[in-house]
C-alpha cells in the first residue's frame, strides 16, 4: 500500500454497528431497485476489474461472465468477512483483500475498471481516492461509480448540509451531500456516460438524488 499521512488508521475505519445495519439496508434497498441499479453499473465490464469498497458482496452477482478477475477491496472487518463469504457463489474469480481507497495495494496501470459503489460518500479523502483509482488504470480504463449525490435542488442541498453531522454519526462517515460528478471531472476523468434519478432505499426514506455514471481514463 502507498504511504498516505492523511490516512485514517485501521481503527478509524472500523464501524461494525454500522456495519450490521448496512447488512440489512442494503438486502432492503436491493429490493426496491437497488439490485438493477448495480446491474446498470457494472453491465458490459470485463478483464480485471477492482472494487474500491465492496462491503459484503453485495455486487459480486451482477458481474458480467467478461471479468476475467475481480479484487474486492474492503477496509472493514465484519464487511470482509461477509465479502469473503459471498465470494464462494460469484458468477467470476473474486479476491477480498483488506485495504484503503487513498493508497490503493495494487500496481500502477494494472486493472482495467475501478468501481465505486455507495463508497465516494463515505471516503475521508475522495480526490485521493479517485487519483488512486486512476493510478492503477490502463490508459483508456473505465470508472464506474454508483453514489447518492448533492441534489441539484437549492432547498434540497441546504437540507442535506444540515443533516450532514448527524448523518455522519450513524451512517459510518457517510457524507449526504457530496458533488461525486464534479469530484469525478476534477480527477481527471472523461465522464462518458451520467444517468440521474431519485431514489427511496427503505420505506421510510424520502427519494434520494443518486447517479451512476461512467468516466474514463485520458
Amino acid at each position: 500500500m502507498h504511504p498516505d499521512s492523511t490516512a485514517p488508521s485501521r481503527q478509524d475505519l472500523q464501524h461494525p454497528r454500522f456495519a450490521r445495519q448496512y447488512l440489512r439496508i442494503a438486502v432492503a434497498a436491493d429490493r426496491r431497485g437497488g439490485a438493477a441499479h448495480r446491474r446498470l453499473l457494472l453491465e458490459g465490464l470485463g478483464g480485471r476489474v477492482l472494487e474500491v469498497g465492496a462491503g459484503q458482496g453485495r455486487n459480486f452477482p451482477h458481474y458480467p461472465e467478461a471479468v476475467t478477475e475481480l479484487v474486492a477491496l474492503e477496509p472493514e472487518d465484519s464487511l470482509r468477512a461477509a465479502a469473503r463469504r459471498s465470494a464462494d457463489a460469484a458468477p467470476v474469480p473474486v479476491t477480498v483483500v483488506a485495504g484503503q481507497a487513498g493508497g490503493l495495494p495494487l500496481g500502477t496501470g494494472t486493472v482495467d475498471a475501478v468501481v465505486f459503489s455507495l463508497v465516494l460518500c463515505s471516503v475521508a479523502d475522495p480526490g485521493a481516492a479517485l487519483a488512486e483509482a486512476a493510478r492503477v488504470l490502463r490508459p483508456g480504463g473505465q470508472l464506474r461509480f454508483y453514489e447518492h449525490v448533492r441534489s441539484r435542488n437549492r432547498l434540497g442541498a441546504l437540507l442535506q448540509h444540515a443533516v450532514a453531522p448527524l448523518w455522519r454519526r450513524v451512517g459510518g462517515g457517510c457524507h449526504p451531500a457530496r458533488d461525486t460528478e464534479a469530484l469525478v471531472r476534477s480527477a481527471g476523468f472523461t465522464v462518458r456516460r451520467l444517468d440521474r434519478f431519485g431514489f427511496s432505499p427503505t420505506p421510510v426514506t424520502p427519494p434520494l438524488p443518486h447517479v451512476i455514471g461512467t468516466a474514463t481514463t485520458p
